[in-house]
């Protein structure tokens, strides 16, 4: 058999790791620097605490999880009816009860409910884990992937988003990536619904108009058209997208937006929360095409790309003020934030940003295996490199010198140990230092300085 991977799945080798591991690093310690506290759901939920949360879109890419049994079950007509279901987009409990996590903030939300009683809020908490979406795999978008996720949970203050945005920028600072963080507002999306026709409308919408940059504003139109949104309605949302293509700046975006939604409180609502943010964080970018296509975010929405490179977006989030109503806990208001990290690898790969540190050898330091006879002084000057925080390993068979060197050098080891029969009769230590060349003999109290 040909070994093979799922498509949308990927192998990481240990340069990658470590690669990967310093965007954690940096995350995880701004995170923590912020105030947030860690946390950790499983991969997989109850099917229908996932479903119908991400919108008609999202829960097509839900992974399902095919219950026990099934392999015998599936000869029954039940259970083909049950199949059938599947295929449809629809849920049945015959075939499947469980499904992989599709990002962190529904598990998170329902976290929340099960555990609001013995929590202090406002609560801040930061996840690290993998997500799945059955997505179709391209550049930048994969059907595994880690999400970073920073919520704040228990207060409806806009010095939330304030400090979600500053975190957003101070991560961004520290890997060295130019970003633009773009905002819009959910009640603004809500306003221009009730323009055309009614509330109702609004998951068709901004279902549509998220595709903009992908598709244009021909394809757009169909689309709506094509989702029942009447001919005069179409005309509303292309004066509303020309907003975005004018070119203005955030000032003059927030003056037209004030004239389209003169009448409309919930417009007044968003435009009021948009303008706050931009006064205290003139670096963002209003995009009133920014859609969120979730169907749980209700404020304030968010998204960030990177500059210079073509690359979707490597961050988002937003406002979410009653998402533990869906697990009956009603009125529990929050905001998050996501970082996309396998995309932000790729752009930090593309522009040559990780630090040439990074791919350094993790053991410093190799000793020469001359046999069986020198095991005990090895393992002796092994304990002392690692008592002293030096990594370091012993070559495992007593092979020939070369291909020992070889091995080290292959392995980017910048230091080899000879410790053979010449030097425990002198009670010395030959080191090599492969950057150099140099070689040179020292006595055990001489070696830990050398080495560092």
């Amino acid at each position: 058999m040909k070994p093979s991977i799922p498509q949308g799945t990927r192998d990481f080798g240990p340069d990658i790791v470590k690669k990967r591991n310093y965007i954690f690093q940096i995350i995880r310690a701004e995170f923590e620097r912020f105030g947030f506290q860690p946390l950790e759901t499983p991969a997989f939920e109850n099917i229908e605490t996932l479903m119908g949360k991400y919108g008609e879109e999202g829960d097509k890419l839900i992974f399902k999880i095919l219950n026990n049994g099934l392999d015998r079950a599936e000869k029954h007509e039940a259970a083909k009816a049950d199949f059938e279901k599947i295929l449809a987009g629809k849920n049945t409990k015959g075939i499947t009860e469980r499904a992989l996590k599709y990002d962190l903030t529904i598990p998170f939300a329902r976290y929340i409910a099960m555990n609001h009683g013995q929590l202090t809020f406002p609560f801040k908490r930061y996840q690290i884990q993998p997500v799945w979406r059955a997505d179709r795999p391209q550049r930048g978008r994969y059907r595994e992937f880690y999400q970073c996720d920073a919520d704040i949970v228990g207060s409806k203050s806009l010095l939330n988003e304030m400090d979600l945005i500053q975190l957003y920028q101070n991560v961004f600072d520290k890997l060295h990536i130019n970003v633009n963080i773009c905002v819009n507002n959910r009640k603004i999306l809500a306003a221009l619904a009730e323009l055309c026709g009614g509330i109702e409308h609004m998951t068709s919408i901004t279902i549509a108009i998220d595709k903009l940059d992908k598709i244009g504003i021909e394809k757009v139109n169909e689309e709506l058209q094509q989702r029942g949104i009447q001919p005069e309605a179409i005309v509303i949302i292309n004066n509303y997208l020309q907003i975005a293509q004018s070119g203005l700046g955030n000032d003059n975006i927030l003056s037209q937006l004030s004239v389209l939604f003169t009448e409309s409180t919930i417009g007044k609502q968003g435009i009021d929360e948009l303008t706050f943010l931009i006064k205290h964080h003139p670096k963002l970018s209003i995009d009133v095409t920014l859609a969120r296509g979730l169907n749980y975010y209700t404020g304030t929405i968010l998204e960030v790309k990177p500059l210079g490179i073509q690359m979707g977006s490597i961050g988002g989030g937003g406002r979410y003020d009653d998402l533990t109503g869906l697990f009956g806990v009603p009125n529990m208001p929050g905001v998050g934030i996501s970082f996309g990290v396998d995309r932000i690898y790729d752009v930090m790969d593309e522009l040559a940003l990780f630090p040439n540190a990074i791919s350094e050898a993790s053991v410093k330091v190799m000793l020469v295996n001359f046999g069986e006879a020198f095991d005990t002084a090895n393992f002796k000057l092994l304990a002392y490199l690692r008592e002293h925080g030096i990594s370091c390993e012993l070559y495992p068979e007593p092979s020939k010198f070369d291909k020992q060197l070889k091995y080290a050098n292959k392995r980017h080891i910048p230091f080899v140990i000879l410790l053979g029969e010449d030097e425990i009769n002198k009670n010395l230590i030959t080191v090599k230092n492969f950057a150099t060349g140099e070689q040179v003999q020292l006595a055990m109290a001489d070696l830990i300085q050398f080495i560092v």
